[in-house]
């Protein structure tokens, strides 16, 4: 089963690492990773995606609240959280195909970012089913290049993960 974790961290030299040599240490599987500056330049944001069972992700989220460096846990759903993807995708389109090429693009609000005489790479955001979707529909045109940011996401409503920190006085009011 699919686990996306929100972890906020000191935006420390090395923390990165130290994060993900936990999850190989302890052999977890990364399925996706994205990380970021949030609001507040000296805290940062990790995204994970890690396929297991609950022990196996209780058993994460305990090791992660153990680190100094991290401020916050938070376990995402898909019921209450948004998540997104970027995606790069560069498909053959000639003139004899690349009308339909853009039709489909259109469909599924993918942009154009790159224009050539064989070719067009286009930019879409979205959750995987999106993505994975449009994918299938350009892959019998050739599909020449492809490439996956992390999945990003956040709780829905007026929750933050700031309310899940070790001390959420700090990183609840005072961090915006």
């Amino acid at each position: 089963m699919k686990h996306v974790l929100s972890v906020i961290v000191e935006n420390q030299t090395g923390v990165l690492v130290r994060v993900a040599s936990m999850f190989s240490r302890r052999e977890f599987n990364i399925d996706s990773l994205s990380v970021g500056v949030t609001e507040t330049p000296n805290i940062s944001r990790i995204t994970v995606v890690v396929h297991g069972d609950e022990n196996l992700v209780e058993q994460m989220i305990k090791q992660l609240e153990k680190m100094p460096v991290v401020c916050a846990v938070q376990r995402l759903d898909e019921k209450h959280a948004v998540f997104r993807g970027m995606t790069l995708i560069k498909v053959n389109a000639d003139d004899t195909n690349r009308l339909d090429v853009l039709k489909i693009a259109e469909l599924f609000r993918a942009h154009v970012v790159d224009v050539d005489s064989a070719t067009l790479m286009f930019e879409i955001t979205g959750n995987d089913d999106k993505v994975t979707a449009f994918l299938r529909l350009v892959k019998p045109y050739g599909i020449t290049e492809v490439i996956r940011t992390g999945l990003i996401a956040l709780e829905r409503g007026e929750h933050t993960i700031y309310e899940h920190g070790k001390e959420r006085e700090y990183y609840g009011k005072n961090l915006l």
